[in-house]
């Protein structure tokens, strides 16, 4: 049985106020949330295992709206269950076999078109969590249209293709996440040495478990708040490099 990867409780989660709305794209609903001013900048956010309706992604989804991205967080789900916090650890692999994370290109395909076509975008970056880190990693290496993306906990393991990235790509990891060991870490570190042409960037959050980057305010504990903090700053301040 796979050990619980999330060393908070999930559910006890304070409530949230989103800033943006919910919109229907062909056969994607997303949740949306735009600066007050006109940008044609623009980035997508793919969640976690908990999708799109979870309180902490619409709070990041804001957080980089509010940075003057327009900011869009598809159910890459398509309407099927989320994984739940009631639900058990021991059925997570066949859980996890029917939502692949590289299996994401036609769903991100149309949220890019939407991107273009209806808010005016001309440079899309990409930021994704855990479930939604493997999807970025997949997507970095595979489409030309994403500018530049952000991996925050999410290693794709099974093969060699998996290190030419396109596209300036940043890694986040939290040392303490025993869902990715170091050893990944330093692999991944390796293999982009040695076949990455482009930017790219690992970095580690001392104390930090699985999970840690998307935590509201009110649900940091004050020892991992500056790491916190620290990570999201850093994911902005890489998304301004290149968007």
């Amino acid at each position: 049985q796979m050990a619980d990867p999330f060393l908070y409780d999930t559910g006890e989660r304070s409530q949230y106020g989103c800033l943006g709305h919910e919109v229907q794209i062909e056969h994607i609903k997303a949740y949306v949330c735009r600066p007050s001013f006109f940008t044609d900048k623009a980035v997508i956010v793919i969640h976690d295992i908990f999708g799109w309706l979870f309180p902490d992604i619409r709070y990041i989804v804001d957080l980089i709206a509010g940075h003057g991205y327009i900011t869009v967080c598809p159910d890459f789900f398509k309407g099927t269950d989320p994984w739940k916090t009631t639900d058990h650890w021991a059925d997570f692999a066949d859980w996890m076999k029917d939502h692949d994370p590289t299996k994401v290109d036609k769903e991100a395909d149309v949220v890019l078109k939407y991107l273009k076509e209806q808010c005016g975008a001309k440079k899309i970056g990409i930021v994704g969590f855990s479930w939604g880190g493997m999807a970025v990693h997949h997507l970095m290496l595979k489409n030309p249209q994403l500018t530049t993306g952000v991996s925050l906990y999410g290693i794709i393991r099974d093969s060699e293709e998996r290190y030419n990235l396109l596209n300036p790509t940043f890694f986040i990891f939290g040392e303490k996440d025993h869902t990715i060991s170091y050893d990944q870490i330093t692999l991944l570190e390796e293999k982009l040495k040695q076949y990455c042409k482009v930017a790219y960037k690992i970095k580690v959050y001392p104390g930090q478990v699985h999970g840690f980057a998307q935590l509201k305010p009110e649900d940091m504990k004050p020892d991992d708040k500056p790491y916190i903090e620290e990570a999201r700053k850093d994911m902005i301040d890489w998304i301004k490099m290149f968007i």
